[in-house]
Order: structure tokens, then C-alpha cells, then sequence
């Protein structure tokens, strides 16, 4: 009998790669999305698609989850500038939102709990730190505090019945039919490809580890089939040592993939976040798992899309494609209450 597995955030940026990428592994797939991002469509597929569940995770309840063997959750208020807009409501949303749906799993006999979490629980590495899983974490914003808090409330909840593990991701990148341009890879693609310039707002020299988005498929996919005892309870980083980028390297990659682009490099940065991660533990824990992309390969892959469809700066600078630019949006159109509920504003408006 085929796996059953419902993952959440199905209509985002990974999500809608990992819906196909299940199905085709065989393993049946149901999606749950609350539907933020659903007006962002950047080109048509032929993948196959799952059956999508409309629903809030904070509202999901034990019969939403009825009949799944596992859960892989990525549904949360998804980068640090869309997370500091509101530190209350990301805590909100992404730690309790994901607790309430791991315990909702729980009791309805869900025995896989797959939690996509972050690199960057790690914060601030030193200069020459490479940072693995046994290092500390040092969160620096609302959104990676709420990563170390789910991680460290799920642990305690690990029995024989119960089985969460926890991916700790790079910074993704790559095509997605959701796609995300609020992501440095893809940023900078963006940019090369509608004004022929990249210019960096610092001097590059911040360390960055990159995972390409189907990369992180496989990660889940592993994740939701390996042994309980090799996963139970466990935090793996997600990626591959050779793809520890500084941000320069990551934009001359870019730049040498689009013929013509210009880079230019700006001053020191503010932003101190910066960290190397080491990846052997993923290749224990889940040994057949291996990174099928780089950044040289994903910058390619960028370039190939927005030719084919002759992507036109108005849809690289697209709400949909910005998280925080399409909540704003719902928002100030009052579609989006103030703690992201949805209104109905058909019923507002024939009251």
C-alpha cells in the first residue's frame, strides 16, 4: 500500500515541486495551503498535481488528518524580512501554528512528522566556522527562533509513535511554477536578466549555503521513507559542503551565466548573518540522499526559464513572487485580517 502523506504549504515555492516529485515516487500526496500565494502561476507544467486542502494550518483539526501515515510541514511565514514585519504574529504562526498541527498529526495517528526547518537557526558563524549540528544555534530573527522552538518542543514529543526530524535547509534556489525572487540566487537572476546589472547593496563577503528547491524535495522524500530510527528526533543540515558560497561568488555565477550582465559591488553591509555549514551528517541519517544541483547549474536553469517565457520585468517585480509583498497586499485590500485569517468580502459587502 502506498505512503500517505499529507504536506503542507503546497501552493508555495517548494511545495509546488514537491507535489509532483511525491506522486512520482509514488507515494500518495495531499496537499493543505491556505492559498496566500496562489495568484503567482510563472509558467505552465505537465507535473502532475495533488488534491490541495484549503485550510489554515492553525485550523487544521485531528479528522483533517484522518489516514495519513505522515505529515511533511512546510507551511510557515516564510523569510526573516516578512517575520520582523510582525515578530508577534510569525511566533504566532510559526511556532504555534506548527505545534498545533504536529499534535493534530499526533492523535490522528500520523506517526512521520517532517519539519522543514532552516540553516538559519545558526545565526552568526565565526570567521573560519564551519557549523554543523552539534554547534549552537544563535537565531537572529523572529523567523529562526521559531525554527529552534518547534525543533526543541518536537524533540520532547519523540516516542515510538511518534517520529518528527527535522531538515535544517540552505538557501533555496531555482524554477518553480511558484516562484521566488525574494531569495538571493533567485534575486540576482532576476536582475541579470531584466536590466543586464547586478549591484550588490554590500560587499559580498557574507557566507551562504545554497540547496536548490528539488534537492529539498529529495530531502523530504528520504526523510518520509527512511528507517524511524535513523530519523526519530533528529536535526540534519540540508545541502552539500561544495555549495558554501560567499554572496560574491553566488553573483559572478550569476553574472557568468546571463552573456552581458554587469556586477557591481557595494560597501560593507549592516546585516551580519553569515555562516558555513557542514552537511556529512545528512549522508549518515540518510545515506542515498545526494545534491543533483549547483549554483553554476540552478543560475542555467534560471536563465532557460525567463527565455522561454520571455519573462518582462513587470513579472519579475510581481507581488506574488515577494512574500511580503503579496501579505501587504492582501492586507491593505482587506482580503487578510490582522492576524492572517482570511475575511469574506462577499459577505461583508452584501451586509
Amino acid at each position: 500500500m502506498a505512503l500517505k502523506v499529507l504536506f503542507t504549504g503546497a501552493d508555495g515555492y517548494v511545495g509546488a515541486l514537491l507535489g509532483p516529485y511525491l506522486l512520482e515516487k509514488g507515494i500518495e500526496a495531499v496537499g493543505l495551503d491556505t492559498g496566500f500565494y496562489r495568484k503567482g502561476w510563472l509558467y505552465p507544467t505537465s507535473a502532475p498535481r495533488p488534491a490541495v486542502i484549503t485550510k489554515d494550518i492553525r485550523q487544521v483539526t485531528v479528522a483533517d488528518l484522518e489516514g495519513f501515515d505522515a505529515v511533511a510541514h512546510l507551511a510557515e511565514l516564510s523569510n526573516d524580512p516578512l517575520g520582523q514585519q510582525s515578530p508577534g504574529l510569525t511566533h504566532e504562526i510559526n511556532h504555534g501554528g506548527s505545534m498545533h498541527l504536529a499534535e493534530m498529526a499526533r492523535k490522528a495517528g500520523a506517526r512521520r512528522f517532517v519539519y522543514m526547518s532552516s540553516c538559519s537557526v545558526y545565526g552568526v558563524g565565526q570567521p573560519e566556522q564551519i557549523l554543523d549540528e552539534t554547534s549552537p544555534v544563535n537565531p537572529q530573527t523572529a523567523y529562526a527562533e521559531c525554527k529552534v522552538k518547534v525543533e526543541e518542543d518536537l524533540t520532547r514529543r519523540a516516542d515510538s509513535d511518534f517520529e518528527p526530524c527535522f531538515l535544517r535547509n540552505a538557501t533555496a534556489y531555482g524554477a518553480s511554477p511558484r516562484q521566488r525572487f525574494d531569495i538571493v540566487l533567485n534575486d540576482l537572476c532576476g536582475l541579470a536578466w531584466t536590466t543586464n546589472k547586478i549591484t550588490l547593496q554590500s560587499d559580498g563577503s557574507p557566507w551562504r549555503p545554497l540547496v536548490h528547491a528539488l534537492d529539498m524535495c529529495q530531502a523530504v522524500w528520504r526523510s518520509l521513507t527512511a528507517p524511524a530510527d535513523a530519523i526519530r528526533g533528529q536535526a540534519y543540515n540540508v545541502g552539500s559542503n561544495d555549495q558554501n558560497y560567499r554572496v560574491i561568488e553566488i553573483a559572478r555565477i550569476v553574472a557568468d551565466s546571463f552573456p552581458g550582465c554587469e556586477l557591481e559591488v557595494g560597501q560593507p553591509s549592516a546585516d551580519n548573518r553569515s555562516y558555513r555549514v557542514n552537511f556529512d551528517k545528512i549522508q549518515r541519517v540518510l545515506p542515498e540522499f545526494q545534491c543533483e544541483w549547483t549554483a553554476e547549474k540552478g543560475a542555467r536553469q534560471m536563465r532557460q526559464v525567463f527565455e522561454r517565457i520571455a519573462m518582462t520585468p513587470e513579472e519579475f517585480r510581481a507581488e506574488p513572487y515577494t512574500r511580503l509583498k503579496m501579505l501587504m497586499r492582501l492586507r491593505a485590500s482587506k482580503l487578510l485580517d490582522d492576524k492572517l485569517f482570511w475575511a469574506n468580502p462577499m459577505v461583508e459587502a452584501v451586509a
